[in-house]
């Protein structure tokens, strides 16, 4: 009885290590090769050489309006800080569903280039981790935004770690409620742990250049 006992707690050890492996790695793995044939597909489609996303594709017009398609890619985001090969799509919604495939869009929250608080959320462990270096940005360090029409570079202004309640850091002007937007600002938000936390990890900016395409 001993025995089994024993090979039964190895398999089940093994098969929580497995799990563990998977959602900490092979999400990882999958999802950052997900988001490089997104962003070829968006580039494509941009150019007028390939389809859009199959998952449809939102769109920022030349007057900063938005098309909003939940689950949709709308843009890519860059940080040059990151390195020149990391790009990573930006898509509209932050359900898990979303947030697997890429940076989420908050809804209610303004579009790129907007007046404004453009506010995306992202990973810091497990599918792609793109946003698990975000602790090591620094004020001044850019933060661009491409879509269809243009690309948007942001400067980052300042840093917080706050609560998961902490909805003020997706208003229009974070922290001052009710007070009307006239700069275009942009927000991104990660766990500020590397396992579950009710802690969140914030970077605040604001656009200093827009190029048209």
């Amino acid at each position: 009885m001993g025995l089994v006992v024993g090979i039964v707690l190895i398999v089940v050890g093994l098969v929580v290590l497995g799990w563990f492996g998977y959602q900490y790695i092979g999400t990882t793995i999958v999802s950052q090769q997900g988001y490089s044939h997104t962003t070829t597909q968006l580039e494509q489609s941009w150019s007028g050489g390939g389809a859009a996303s199959t998952t449809g594709s939102g769109d920022v017009r030349a007057d900063g309006s938005v098309v909003r398609i939940p689950g949709a890619a709308l843009g890519i985001m860059r940080v040059p800080a990151f390195g020149e090969s990391w790009a990573v799509p930006v898509l509209d919604g932050t359900d898990q569903t979303t947030l697997a495939k890429g940076l989420g869009w908050y809804e209610n929250t303004n579009g790129p280039g907007q007046v404004g608080n453009f506010a995306v959320a992202g990973h810091v462990v497990t599918h792609g981790q793109p946003f698990r270096r975000l602790q090591e940005l620094k004020p001044g360090a850019t933060i661009e935004v491409e879509t269809r029409e243009a690309v948007y570079t942001y400067v980052m202004d300042s840093s917080a770690t706050v609560k998961d309640t902490d909805t003020w850091v997706l208003d229009p002007v974070p922290g001052h409620p009710g007070e009307k937007a006239t700069d275009k600002l942009i927000t991104l938000t990660t766990c500020a742990d590397l396992f579950r936390s009710p802690d969140r990890y914030i970077v605040f900016g604001h656009l200093v250049s827009t190029r048209a395409k």
